[in-house]
Parts: C-alpha cells; sequence; structure tokens
C-alpha cells in the first residue's frame, strides 16, 4: 500500500521525503553498538564539560555586555570541543534529558543549541565548512542578548510591548556584533541575525521569507525552538516530551523547513528506539519502531502486546522513562 503523507508535511512530496530517509539511512545513519554503560558514562563526561562550557558562557556574556568584544578565539578554543565531542553522541534524548534539569538557562542554552544544531547538521550532511560556521553560529546566536538590559532579560513576568521589541533587537545587535569579527564568516553573523525568521514571513527582525533566509539559520531556529520548549525558565515550566515534538510536527508547514524538520523529527525519534515509554492509557511499553511519516506514531510493545499507535490515534507517548535501552 503506498503511504501519503500527513497534511503537516504536504510541502514535500513522497519522493522528496523518501530521497530524505534514504540518505539518512544510507550515506549519514549513525551506527552505534555501544553498551549502555559506555554510553552513560561518555554523557556524564561531556555532561561535566557542558557544565563548565555553560559557566564560561557567561563569562563570555559579561565581557561583551561590558566591552562590545567578542573573545571569539576562547570560544573556538575552550567551548568548541565540548560541543563537538557532545555532537558524536547519537543519543541526542538522553543526554539532554541529564542536561535540562539544571537551573541555569540563558548561558546553557547556547551551548546545547550548538550541540543540537551540530547534530541536525551532520544527519543532513553539511560540508566541513558548513559544519563549523553552523556550530559557532549556533553557539552564538543569542550573543546580542549581552546587549539586552538584565532587568528585562531576567525578568519573571510578562514583558511589556516596549521590553518585547527591546529583546527582540537581541537578533541585531549579535549580527552587528559578529560582522564585525574578521575571523567570523558573515554565514555565522547571519545565524545571529536571523535565528527568528520563520518561512511564512512571520518571524523577525526582517519578516524574511523562506528563500531569504540562511539554511544554516533554519537549522538553528529548529535546534533553538526545541531546546527552548523543552526547558523550565523563570517564566516557563519544561513542555513535556509529546507535546514538544507534536508542536514542532504541526509547525513544519509555515514556520520552518519541512526538508530539515523531517530528518530532525525522524532522527530524534529513531533514537527513542529501544527505550521504554508511558502511554497516555498509563501502561508502560518499549519503542520497536517509528514511522518516518509521523514519527510520534511508532510500534511499541506493552508485555505481550503490540500497540501500533498509527491505529490507535486515541493512545499518545505521555513521556520517555529514564531507564536503561532494554533489548528488544
Amino acid at each position: 500500500m503506498k503511504k501519503t503523507t500527513p497534511s503537516t508535511l504536504t510541502s514535500l512530496s513522497d519522493f522528496e521525503i523518501e530521497s530524505l530517509l534514504d540518505s539518512i539511512r544510507n550515506g549519514n545513519a549513525i551506527q552505534d553498538h555501544t553498551s549502555q554503560t559506555a554510553v552513560t558514562s561518555k554523557i556524564e563526561v561531556v555532561a561535566k564539560k557542558i557544565d563548565e562550557a555553560s559557566r564560561q558562557m557567561e563569562e563570555i556574556f559579561d565581557v561583551v555586555a561590558k566591552t562590545g568584544v567578542v573573545p571569539v578565539e576562547e570560544i573556538k578554543n575552550d567551548i568548541m570541543p565540548a560541543i563537538r565531542q557532545a555532537a558524536e553522541i547519537p543519543h541526542i534524548y538522553h543526554l539532554f534529558y541529564e542536561l535540562k534539569a539544571k537551573d541555569e538557562y540563558t548561558y546553557r542554552h547556547t551551548v546545547c543549541v550548538g550541540i543540537i544544531s551540530t547534530l541536525i547538521g551532520k544527519w543532513l550532511g553539511l560540508s566541513q565548512g558548513e559544519l563549523t560556521d553552523l556550530s559557532l553560529g549556533a553557539t552564538l546566536h543569542d550573543i546580542g542578548k549581552a546587549r539586552v538590559p538584565a532587568e528585562i532579560l531576567n525578568k519573571p513576568g510578562r514583558l511589556t510591548n516596549e521590553e518585547y521589541q527591546e529583546m527582540k533587537r537581541h537578533t541585531v545587535y549579535g549580527y552587528r556584533l559578529l560582522l564585525d569579527i574578521p575571523e567570523v564568516s558573515e554565514r555565522v553573523a547571519l545565524i545571529a541575525l536571523q535565528h527568528h525568521e520563520r518561512e511564512d514571513g512571520a518571524g523577525y527582525p526582517l519578516s524574511l521569507q523562506s528563500e531569504k533566509i540562511d539554511k544554516l539559520a533554519k537549522i538553528v531556529a529548529i535546534a533553538d525552538v526545541y531546546h527552548a520548549m523543552s526547558s523550565s525558565r523563570v517564566y516557563h515550566q519544561a513542555e513535556p516530551f509529546h507535546i514538544v515534538i507534536s508542536q514542532m510536527q504541526n509547525d513544519v508547514f509555515g514556520k520552518f523547513d519541512p526538508s530539515i524538520m523531517v530528518v530532525f523529527l525522524y532522527r530524534i525519534m529513531d533514537s527513542l528506539v529501544g527505550r521504554r515509554v508511558l502511554l497516555s492509557n498509563g501502561e508502560e511499553g518499549t519503542i520497536l519502531m517509528v514511522d518516518p511519516y509521523e514519527p510520534l506514531r511508532a510500534l511499541i510493545k506493552a508485555g505481550d502486546s503490540l500497540i501500533d499507535l498509527r491505529l490507535n490515534r486515541g493512545l499518545r507517548i505521555s513521556r520517555v522513562l529514564n531507564d536503561s535501552i532494554v533489548g528488544v
């Protein structure tokens, strides 16, 4: 039986989606047979490095706020290695389960967006040059917030219209800061400027539409939203995993580039194969298979039963359980 794409993916044909997924399976798939103990140990090591990188980013933001100078060499030498190492771990959900429980947000967010963006770039098969620009630009995407008054940046309540307009200017501030640095490419600066632009022109600061937005900025936009929705802040509690993924799937047509989002959704859900999940009816089960057309509609083994969420539309994955990957 021929598969049809869900309505949220109507901007891509079946052939285009199959081509994207084939390139993942055949060209860039990560075959990881590392034991769970080794994976957990690796994540613990990387988590400590990300803790340190986040503290360094806080210091860097303070330097930028006081001097208007971005210490790019320090970032390249001290922070980018931790981001590259973290992006070598294909178990993205497990990694960010460990990281998102931290209290601090702003500086950790920049590091985590750098990691997620780098992963997406690898999944898309970017060249090494593009991947280098992507990793650096993603890590510096919010550097303009160093020029936003702290009382606005850290305000626990709703921003006034004037405060919100100032917050939105962080994209322009970041662009100007990075554009003046000789060793930083213009594409890195464009990531800072364009990561809040949207495919339908409803973003900011310039209301650009799809063809006017740099591809690297489109990648960072997805990573930025995913980590923001998954994280707790003073004015926002972390959304459950299924809500984050469902919302991002709903936003494929209109807000985000579908050719990037299809790959992101498939890979993040595929990384959960073998993990235990809690279903909305209270049952626990193990993900056996993910449908690339509807990533949340997985095949679940619950006890001696198989539950196909494509055929049980009233059921959904409520959350991923934080236990070991089990054999299936």
